[in-house]
C-alpha cells in the first residue's frame, strides 16, 4: 500500500525513455508532481500522451528510467492505481454486474448502489451494458474505478466526444477525487477542460517533456515555443 508522505513527491519520473525497435517514442522524461491536485498531460496528437500514461500505469515496458508513487516503486504500487480509458471495454453484462466485477470483494449491493447514483446509472443498474449510451458507458468505466479505492487515478481523455451532461458529471467525480487525496493523472486535448481542473501541466512533444509548470502559469505564460504555439492554435509538426 502506498504511504502519502507530505516530504516525498506523489509522483516522480526520473530518466524515463520508451523505444520500439529503432524508434524512440518517449525521451528522457524526467519531472517530479509535488502536487496531490490534477496533473493534466497535454500536447498535439502524436506527442506521446496515451503512451506516457500508460507507461505511468504500467501497461507498457520502459526501456530505461524509474517511476515512483510518494517514494513507492511503480510495483508497489500498481494495487493501489486505477486507470479509465478513452474507450471503456465493457462485460457483456448488466451496468451493476459491470460495477460488481471490478468492486473490493465483499462489497455489498448498497455499495453498488451507491456507487452507481454517484455516476447517474442507478435507474439503469439492470441494463446491458453494451447497450448504455457513450457517455453512460464512460460514467459506468469511472464508478469502476472509483469503487476500487485507488489512491492514483490515471485518466486517457476520458471525455473525448462525450455528451456534456457526462462531462460535467465526470468533471465533478474527478474533482471530489482529487479533494480526498487521490492523484489524479489525466490526458486531455481540451484546453477549457484543463483549465477548469488542472493543479499543473505536463506539456509533451515528440516525446519529450517542453514544459512543466502550474496550470496558472502555464496558462497565462507559458515558456516553450511549443506550448505557446498549442495555446495560440498553431499546428505543431
Amino acid at each position: 500500500m502506498l504511504m502519502p508522505n507530505a516530504n516525498i513527491a506523489p509522483l516522480s519520473v526520473k530518466n524515463l525513455s520508451l523505444k520500439i525497435g529503432d524508434k524512440t517514442l518517449l525521451n528522457e522524461i524526467n519531472l517530479t508532481s509535488s502536487t496531490s491536485g490534477i496533473s493534466l498531460i497535454m500536447g498535439a496528437n502524436g506527442a506521446g500522451k496515451s503512451l506516457l500514461l500508460r507507461t505511468l500505469h504500467g501497461l507498457l515496458e520502459i526501456n530505461s528510467g524509474e517511476i515512483l508513487y510518494s517514494g513507492s516503486s511503480l510495483e508497489e504500487s500498481r494495487a493501489k492505481q486505477a486507470m479509465v480509458f478513452q474507450k471503456p471495454v465493457l462485460l457483456r453484462r448488466s451496468t451493476i454486474q459491470n460495477l460488481k466485477f471490478a468492486a473490493p470483494e465483499g462489497t455489498d449491493d448498497k455499495t453498488l448502489f451507491e456507487y452507481l447514483a454517484l455516476v447517474h446509472l442507478d435507474g439503469k443498474a439492470n441494463s446491458p451494458a453494451r447497450m448504455l449510451s457513450g457517455g453512460e458507458q464512460q460514467r459506468l468505466a469511472l464508478a469502476r474505478a472509483l469503487i476500487t479505492q485507488p489512491e492514483v487515478l490515471l485518466l486517457d481523455e476520458p471525455t473525448a466526444s462525450l455528451d456534456p451532461a457526462s462531462v460535467l458529471i465526470i468533471e465533478q467525480l474527478i474533482k471530489s477525487a482529487s479533494v480526498r487525496g487521490v492523484k489524479v493523472i489525466f490526458v486531455s486535448h481540451d484546453i477549457g477542460q484543463a483549465k477548469r481542473l488542472a493543479s499543473e501541466v505536463i506539456f509533451l512533444h515528440k516525446g519529450e517533456v517542453t514544459e512543466h509548470a502550474e496550470a496558472n502559469t502555464f496558462f497565462t505564460h507559458p515558456e516553450s515555443r511549443e506550448a505557446k504555439a498549442y495555446l495560440a492554435g498553431e499546428l505543431l509538426i
